[in-house]
């Protein structure tokens, strides 16, 4: 199945489609350096760009659409000002090309969207329900949501994600993958050998240890055994409850960037060609390779049942 994919970052979702037997044959996302990563371990049919300013008629058909669209505008990290932010209109734009190819009898035969955890509860509902409503009313989809966790599905990392599943076919049964026991934790992640960087000085100790300041206050933990959310913002260095640290012979450090990879899902073979900070951040911002290879061998079988399937 030739599968499309918006968003991409630095390929998350679309690792997991291409283990599950897709064909990625276009991607896109405006951010360059994830692009740079992307092209380092995929090719070179992702497009950098912003979506909204690439015609439709050079947007390929496809049987399968996919895209992590920008959470930022509904996750509780930000303010969730949802469609009222530029962001959240990314959405209605994967709805303008979906409406496109339905009027060129191109329709795709799924659709996959990924999002926060938040989506579902934001604005009361409203913002949810007016998605649901667009696929479902106005192009025609049979949709099944449900929020998954990467910890259920191999990885140990609590990771809760809104994934929005839709067949073009209304006679489409469908269920999200079954849960796995987690039979590995944090530690099993960790480098031998991690560079001296990544050590926290002795000054900058008590404040990544605080149980925060001012206004803000939460309990700080480090060396769990299954990681908080990797985060956008890892480079910054928070603070213990809020990001991941571990100790390592007797002193405390912050996670490595391989480190990261191995939480997301990412076999040690992934190249990783920018800098530290910029690996942060699209490891943050990734889905979980793993969620996304269950999911998409979920949609597979029920594609294959509706005879829609097709080898790549």
């Amino acid at each position: 199945m030739k599968v499309v994919s918006f968003f991409s970052g630095l390929g998350g979702l679309d690792k997991g489609f291409l283990n599950a037997g897709y064909d990625i044959i276009w991607a896109n996302d405006f951010d360059k350096f994830a692009v740079a990563t992307y092209k380092a371990n995929f090719g070179d049919h992702i497009v950098l760009g912003d979506i909204n300013e690439i015609p439709l008629a050079q947007i390929p058909d496809c049987d399968v659409l996919i895209g992590g669209f920008p959470c930022q505008p509904f996750s509780m990290m930000g303010e969730q000002k949802g469609f009222e932010d530029a962001r959240g209109t990314l959405f209605f734009r994967v709805a303008k090309i979906l409406e496109d190819k339905i009027k060129r009898g191109k329709k795709p035969a799924a659709v996959i969207l990924e999002n926060v955890r938040s989506l579902k509860t934001h604005d009361k509902g409203r913002t949810y329900q007016e998605i649901h409503r667009i696929l479902t009313e106005v192009l025609g989809y049979k949709v099944f949501c449900e929020i998954l966790n990467s910890a259920d599905y191999g990885v140990p990392q609590t990771r809760n994600r809104t994934y929005i599943v839709g067949f073009a076919s209304q006679e489409a049964e469908f269920s999200f993958p079954e849960k796995v026991p987690l039979t590995c934790t944090l530690q099993d992640k960790l480098e031998a050998e991690p560079g001296e960087k990544y050590f926290l000085s002795e000054r900058i100790l008590p404040t990544i240890l605080s149980d925060g300041t001012g206004g803000y206050k939460a309990r700080s933990e480090i060396d769990l055994t299954v990681a908080r959310p990797l985060c956008a913002t890892m480079a910054k260095m928070h603070r213990a409850c809020q990001d991941n640290y571990v100790t390592q012979k007797g002193r405390v450090r912050r996670l490595t960037p391989r480190e990261c990879a191995r939480l997301q899902g990412f076999p040690d073979s992934f190249i990783i060609p920018v800098s530290d900070c910029q690996a942060y951040k699209q490891f943050g911002n990734a889905v979980t390779v793993n969620v996304a290879e269950a999911l998409a061998r979920s949609v597979r079988d029920t594609l294959t049942d509706l005879g829609a399937w097709r080898d790549a």
